[in-house]
This record gives C-alpha cells, sequence and structure tokens, in this order.
C-alpha cells in the first residue's frame, strides 16, 4: 500500500502513515491493509487551529455509551486494565528518591485524565486516599453524561471528581505550574488520534514539572493487527468491529524518540498482554508486540 507522511503541523512531531488519498474510516468501512512503514518527524510549524478530536472517533464511542460500566460488556478488557494502569503509576512515583514518601499517603496527587470515556479510571483514581482531585475530559457527550451519573451514585467522589466536556485544544491552560497536575493520564487514547505529534505537545503544559504524563498503546505490528484487529474485533468480537485502526498505533520506541531533548527524562515502559481468565499481566518485552503502557517525567 503506498504511503505518504500526513502533516504534523507541529515541532518535530509524529506523522501518521497514510493511504494516499483514502478518507478516514468508518466502523463499517472496511480497514486498509497493516502498512509496515514507521512515522517519521516533521518539522512543519502547529497551527492554533489544530484539534485532536476525530469525529468519527467521537460518534463510533457514543455508540458504545450504554456498556462503559458493564463489567462484562464491550468495555470489559478496560475494566480488568484498570488495576494495572493503578499499578504502573504508582511505580513510577515511587521510581524518583524525591518523591517524598509523604505524597504516596496524603491527599495531595492531583489527576488531569484525558479521553476519559465513562469514568472507569477517573473514578478509581478519584477513590485514592493519595488523590486531592480529578479532571477529567472527553469531547463524547453520551460518554461523559454516563460517567457523571455513575458518579453521583458515590457521594464520597463529590469534590474530588469533576467532569468536563472539552478536547485538550479547549481546556485551560495552567497559569502557573503549580495549577498543573502531577498525573497526566492518556489511557487507550493516543490510538485515536489523527495527529498524535501536536496533541502531545498541547499535553505538556498540563503536567507539573516533576510530573508524570503516563499512557498506554499498541505497538504497531503484525502480532497486534492479528489479535486486536483480526481476532478481538471479528472473530471473537471482544471489542466492537471498528475500535481499532491499526496504522494509529504507535511503537515504544517511536516515543522514545519523540520525547528525546523536549523537556521529559526518565522514561519508563511495561509490556502486557491479556490473558483470559486471569486479566492482563506484565511480560516483559511486550511492548515490541502489542500492548504496553509508557511514561515520561516533566523536568522539575
Amino acid at each position: 500500500m503506498s504511503t505518504t507522511l500526513r502533516a504534523a503541523r507541529g515541532v518535530l512531531g509524529l506523522s501518521r502513515p497514510r493511504a494516499a488519498a483514502a478518507p478516514l474510516h468508518t466502523h463499517n468501512q472496511r480497514r486498509a491493509k497493516p502498512s509496515s512503514k514507521p512515522f517519521r518527524p516533521d518539522s512543519r510549524q502547529w497551527h492554533s487551529t489544530f484539534s485532536s478530536v476525530n469525529p468519527e472517533e467521537v460518534s463510533h464511542f457514543n455508540s458504545l455509551a450504554s456498556e462503559w460500566w458493564d463489567p462484562h460488556g464491550s468495555s470489559r478488557l478496560l475494566h480488568l486494565m484498570n488495576p494495572v494502569r493503578q499499578d504502573f503509576i504508582r511505580a513510577c512515583l515511587q521510581s524518583q528518591p524525591d518523591t517524598k514518601a509523604s505524597r504516596l499517603r496524603d491527599a495531595s496527587l492531583s489527576y488531569l485524565d484525558i479521553g476519559c470515556g465513562g469514568g472507569i479510571f477517573a473514578e478509581s483514581a478519584a477513590r485514592l486516599a493519595t488523590t486531592k482531585r480529578v479532571t477529567a475530559i472527553d469531547p463524547t457527550p453520551s460518554v461523559l453524561a454516563v460517567a457523571e451519573a455513575h458518579a453521583k451514585k458515590d457521594p464520597s467522589l463529590s469534590g474530588k471528581l469533576l467532569y468536563q466536556q472539552s478536547s485538550i485544544e479547549d481546556l485551560e491552560v495552567p497559569r502557573e505550574p503549580c495549577d498543573a497536575y502531577d498525573i497526566v493520564s492518556l489511557f487507550e487514547v493516543i490510538e485515536h488520534v489523527d495527529e498524535p505529534g501536536p496533541f502531545l505537545e498541547r499535553v505538556r503544559p498540563f503536567v507539573k514539572p516533576g510530573g508524570w504524563l503516563v499512557m498506554s498503546t499498541i505497538a504497531r505490528t503484525w502480532v497486534s493487527w492479528f489479535t486486536t484487529n483480526l481476532v478481538a474485533e471479528h472473530l471473537l468480537r471482544i471489542v466492537p468491529p471498528g475500535t481499532h485502526d491499526w496504522n494509529k498505533y504507535i511503537n515504544e520506541d517511536e516515543l522514545q524518540r519523540f520525547f528525546l531533548d523536549k523537556g521529559w527524562d526518565s522514561p519508563r515502559v511495561m509490556g502486557v498482554v491479556y490473558v483470559p481468565g486471569l486479566g492482563w499481566k506484565e511480560v516483559r518485552g511486550g511492548e515490541k508486540v502489542g500492548n504496553y503502557f509508557f511514561a515520561v517525567r516533566r523536568n522539575g
């Protein structure tokens, strides 16, 4: 399949390999066959009108809103992944000698959960004793309505968890570093963004100096195409068809290069694999094959 590099409109951003004149896919359209061509950096300047919101992605997740809190429904794998998310964040915080032990006991940590969906992670983060506040944003109205309705069932979340229907481009940038967040999370988000380079640049000011940008995504390999697109979507129907676009997957080494010399340090990665009956398990080297977690710390 012939490919062109789509303009990232940002400082040395990640670009997507895409068919030369192909439109964006909907979940009813046939997916393009995987391309093995890697991302390349693009040095063109990011225009202020850039938006990370893909209307077709919003429409797809709108259709799944009613099942978000069904642990046996289309979001089942996200429910099972949530404890691993918390473990990975805890490992990031504990990896720094300047992280005071009290911060892992007292209610002092602030979170920004971008692309929060129905609030699976946001709610769990708000319930932690170490959490001071959680702001969770998503551009999908029906999904956010589900998140807000579910949170109202737990009075303890009042005052700690705030939902906003917003993209990162529309969210007000913190005026002072102290107003930014200790943890900014992008769980199962980056592979749904058309232009990840400008998107990640936009996220940076929301991370407090010394804070962490934490994400989970999927490597772009033939194995991941087989497991997530063919098997999970079309054969076993574990997730609805159209949930993933293999060409949007990002490899761990591409993220490493993107964050290099941009004011980030201490990169961490953890490969995971879903084991039926056991849930998500850490697998050494799994980031080279399929699902993985990735984190970087903003220079303090």
